[in-house]
């Protein structure tokens, strides 16, 4: 049976009764926009206000707006629940309350029950992304469905499991594999947004594309750097010179620069050039490959300033 709570006062609360044709309208949402049909969202027996506000949070940002609640430890309506929702009001005030799981389902034409543990029945098991994508299609195709979420201790008994169609449950480590009904509805939202169209998945935001540099600048580039290091003996011995510039040819093309990158580049080899040139760093000694980096390790191949040999 559909019990028809009333809300009186609190954050956001109206003080009609709530039936199943009265739907708020959150303070950040356009009255105007019209919400995405999705899975109902049913909760048997949730014991804190505050895991239904988390709930609902969770359902809103993914879009989800259905919300059923069998038989609440606490009560319903419950002010924890509104307070942890964080402004996902229009799911708590339109969230219907039932008296039985057989009442909350009883107008969907497919059910999926969640759990952790397998279950001794027939029933096919499905992870959240093919679940999702299911009720898409079925939800698409006009039919009505939802999800069963047990309780926060022991989940939803083998009786509930019975009613539902097929099991839907969750790749976490079986070693710890309980998750909080908060975190359970979060998974399956999320799979169910990134089960829509392109326009819904796709980011809210994005960097901005930066068109690669041109190649007579990247050319550049590599001939700026290559005479740099030539000026500092890097090409030794000079029968690798080819080789070593080779690789440093196919790690600059593969980088992807963009211009402004390239010009910070070059920046860059100035600045080092300008050092050397005043006697700031000592040039690259002749270890094979050139660069003094390439010497053994914890070799110190820079002079001292006082003109002691480093240690």
């Amino acid at each position: 049976m559909l019990l028809r709570p009333a809300w009186r006062g609190g954050r956001g609360a109206v003080s009609a009764s709530r039936t199943e044709d009265v739907a708020s309208v959150p303070e950040n949402q356009s009255p105007n926009k019209t919400p995405e049909a999705g899975p109902a969202i049913v909760l048997v027996e949730p014991q804190l206000g505050e895991n239904i506000g988390m709930v609902a949070r969770a359902m809103a940002n993914f879009g989800l707006s259905d919300l059923r609640l069998v038989s609440p430890r606490d009560g319903w309506p419950n002010e924890r629940a509104v307070a942890a929702a964080s402004r996902a009001d229009h799911v708590i005030e339109a969230a219907r309350l039932y008296d039985s799981v057989e009442a909350a389902v009883a107008d969907l034409t497919f059910v999926y029950a969640t759990t952790a543990r397998a279950r001794d029945s027939f029933k096919p098991v499905r992870e959240p992304e093919t679940a999702a994508a299911n009720l898409r299609a079925r939800i698409g195709a006009g039919q009505s469905a939802g999800i069963l979420f047990g309780r926060e201790r022991f989940g939803l008994s083998n009786e509930e499991v019975g009613l539902a169609d097929e099991i839907v449950t969750f790749p976490v480590d079986p070693d710890f594999a309980s998750l909080n009904i908060a975190q359970a509805v979060l998974l399956v939202s999320y799979a169910w947004r990134m089960a829509g169209s392109a326009d819904v998945t796709k980011p809210r935001f994005s960097a901005p594309e930066v068109p690669p540099a041109r190649k007579e600048d990247l050319h550049r580039l590599l001939e700026h750097l290559e005479t740099s290091l030539d000026r500092n003996g890097y090409f030794y011995p000079e029968h690798k010179r080819e080789a070593l510039a080779q690789k440093l040819r196919t790690m600059l093309t593969k980088a992807g620069f963009s211009e402004p990158e390239v010009r910070t580049m070059r920046g860059v080899i100035r600045s080092f050039d300008y050092v050397i040139a005043k006697g700031g760093l000592a040039p690259a000694d002749k270890a094979e490959g050139g660069h003094a980096s390439d010497a053994p390790e914890g070799a110190n191949t820079a002079p001292d300033v006082s003109g002691k040999p480093a240690l």
